[in-house]
Formats: C-alpha cells, sequence, structure tokens
C-alpha cells in the first residue's frame, strides 16, 4: 500500500520576516505565521487536508508550532516530532541576511561555495528519505501531513532531478512512499496567498 506524505513549509517564522537564514537554530512563528497556519488549516480542512490521519514535525519551534496549529484544526493530535524532518544545518550562515553573508563572503552565494559546518545534499537526503520510509512503516496506507522546511522540500526537488520551484510557506510537495521507495508525486498549496505575495526573492534554492 502506497503512503502519501504531503510535505510543507513552516508557517513565517520571526527569522522569516527579518531574513535571517535559520538552519538549525529555532526562532518561534511570528503573529502572522500563526495566522497563516490556521487559515491554512481552515481552508484546506475540507479538501487538500481532508485525507490527513496523522501529523509528523521538524523538531524545532516553527515548524512544530504550524503542525500543532493545524494538528488542532483536524483534530489529529498529538504531533509526532522527528529531528530528521528539521532545516539543513547552514553552518556559519545561521543567523545572518543575504546581505551579510554578501559582505562577509563575497560571491560565495552565487557561486555556491558553502560555509565551513555546511550539511551536504547527500546528508540531508539520506536522513529524509529514511523518515519518509519510518513513516510508510509505521502508517502503511493513508495521507500523512508532514511539516518541515524550504531547504528540505528543494533538496527533495534537486533528488528527484525536477526544476526547482521557489516554495513559500507552508506550501510544499506530495510524496509518495511504497515497498521502501520514495517517489514524487508533485507539488501542494496549502497557502495560495502566499504565492500571489510579492516577497523578497530567495537568493539561492537553498534558502532555508
Amino acid at each position: 500500500m502506497t503512503v502519501d506524505l504531503l510535505v510543507v513549509r513552516h508557517a513565517q517564522s520571526v527569522w522569516n520576516v527579518a531574513g535571517r537564514w535559520q538552519g538549525h537554530a529555532d526562532p518561534p512563528l511570528s503573529a502572522d505565521g500563526v495566522a497563516q497556519a490556521r487559515t491554512a488549516a481552515e481552508r484546506n480542512s475540507a479538501d487538500g487536508l481532508a485525507d490527513v490521519c496523522s501529523v509528523v514535525s521538524s523538531d524545532l519551534t516553527r515548524a512544530r508550532q504550524t503542525a500543532e496549529i493545524i494538528a488542532e484544526t483536524l483534530e489529529l493530535q498529538p504531533v509526532i516530532c522527528d529531528s530528521e524532518w528539521r532545516e539543513r544545518d547552514v553552518g556559519l550562515w545561521q543567523g545572518l541576511t543575504s546581505e551579510e553573508i554578501e559582505r562577509d563572503y563575497p560571491g560565495a552565494l552565487a557561486a555556491g561555495n558553502y560555509p565551513p559546518g555546511w550539511e551536504s545534499q547527500e546528508s540531508l537526503i539520506e536522513r529524509v528519505l529514511q523518515a519518509a520510509n519510518r513513516i510508510g512503516e509505521r502508517v502503511c496506507d493513508g495521507v500523512v501531513l508532514v511539516v518541515s522546511h524550504a531547504g528540505v522540500i528543494y533538496a527533495l526537488e534537486r533528488y528527484f532531478d525536477v526544476s526547482f520551484g521557489r516554495t513559500t510557506n507552508l506550501n510544499g510537495l506530495r510524496l509518495g512512499v511504497e515497498s521502501g521507495k520514495v517517489s514524487l508525486q508533485g507539488r501542494i498549496l496549502l497557502n495560495t496567498d502566499a504565492e500571489a505575495e510579492d516577497r523578497k526573492p530567495t537568493a539561492t534554492t537553498e534558502r532555508q
């Protein structure tokens, strides 16, 4: 049997507002982020999230808070936290804005020259695929919402060799898990408002 995973980015955090790279840092949701999560859950409770039987989250606060708000609306508590779904470690860039990175590491963003402590694509994909298969073994059949991070979603896009698509808050990918194999099913939009907003563009496909 196939388990569908709806892997979405957390709602807006206070560091999203400030434009800071988060990585393993643990800032909470902004007030707007709390409202985003609640609105997305209410709008999708009878459609995109109607078949969800379980909610899984990264252990980082911004993801866990998002998951808990959605799970409460869907009456699917408790949320299961799994650190393997957490954001990429961005090393020395954690807490910096893109402007500060360009100032301190001129040209590094454009060239993809990442700093000490940066988690590799191979390491990130290995832990995420393992986490996806653990859900498949536990659930066996059904739809599971996974609240994770943009860097995880971008890494999955690269792994499945699809064109980069900017992931705004509460949007992401649908994965299928069957017999230990993970496949990409397409994109999912829980927050169509975010897709229409004129937000500051990301500097790199690794932006979280």
